[in-house]
């Protein structure tokens, strides 16, 4: 009896490290190495005195040195640049938030006339890209007056077919007899909302910050034409500004990548386990 305890795990052992199971995990292994050297060469290159993009680049170099993100912030407004970013993500994401989780709800729980097709033409907007919108939303933002602001380049982003998308399907995963128990106790669709809904589809709010933050962080295009003052400039549209015509200081502009992705990397690893819940609890592949 115990020789038979004794070579089961031996033989449960043997099996996780089949050839197949072997061969796996260091197909991984190298997936995860080409994802990861990129980022490593970028930051490997901020460091590096006067570096240039070359075939070869260095596993280390020979005197590193924070020169180029001393150069980054003394020379340019790039702590501004940040801060403009940082702000104009976080509000983003806040709005969506908003706007997403109310909109999916009453699409979710909300019976009225025409709800499928209201839903069904609203993400039917999700096809349309952003460049055919262009002309048309400079205009009405030029007849009000909002070129140029803050407000300018956070209306286009206020609502979120996406998103509403994501947390309706988070919702119709909660039991509705949850809220027929909170009705019966005398509850109303506020209450519902916020002690119940919200609190069981938090994978997909969080999911859903990554996305609207990710989004307003690395958005170029339309902050280029509606921000015209170099003070009110994005990180993307800065990061541009860091190329030269004729030469470039690489390891300043790798610098300047380095601190566009840090916090998109930190916030990421904060979210993760929920971001994984809550793409699979919304049915996304």
């Amino acid at each position: 009896m115990s020789e038979r305890l004794v070579t089961r795990p031996a033989r449960a052992r043997r099996r996780r490290t089949s050839p197949a199971s072997v061969l796996l995990h260091a197909v991984v292994i190298v997936g995860a190495l080409a994802m990861l050297f990129p980022f490593a060469w970028t930051v490997i290159t901020s460091i590096t005195p006067g570096a240039g993009l070359t075939l070869r680049p260095q596993l280390w170099p020979s005197d590193p040195s924070l020169e180029a993100y001393a150069t980054l912030f003394a020379e340019r407004p790039f702590a501004r640049v940040v801060l403009n970013s940082l702000g104009l993500a976080v509000a983003t994401t806040v709005i969506q938030l908003v706007t997403s989780a109310t909109a999916a709800y009453a699409f979710s729980r909300l019976p009225f006339r025409g709800r499928g097709v209201v839903f069904a033409i609203y993400l039917a907007t999700m096809m349309v890209p952003l460049q055919v919108l262009i002309v048309p939303l400079f205009a009405e933002l030029r007849a009000f007056g909002l070129l140029n602001t803050y407000l300018g380049a956070l209306l286009p982003s206020f609502a979120s077919a996406f998103g509403i998308f994501l947390l309706r399907q988070a919702i119709n995963q909660v039991p509705r007899e949850l809220d027929e128990a909170a009705t019966l106790d005398g509850a109303g669709h506020g209450r519902i909302f916020l002690s119940i809904i919200l609190p069981n589809i938090r994978p997909a709010l969080a999911t859903l910050t990554i996305f609207a933050f990710m989004g307003s962080w690395n958005s170029f295009l339309w902050p280029l034409v509606v921000l015209r003052d170099p003070e009110l400039q994005t990180l993307p549209i800065a990061l541009a500004g860091l190329q030269g015509q004729y030469t470039t200081a690489w390891d300043v502009v790798m610098a300047g990548s380095v601190v566009s992705v840090l916090p998109m990397l930190a916030l990421y690893l904060i979210a993760q386990k929920h971001i994984i819940q809550g793409v699979a609890s919304a049915g996304l592949k």
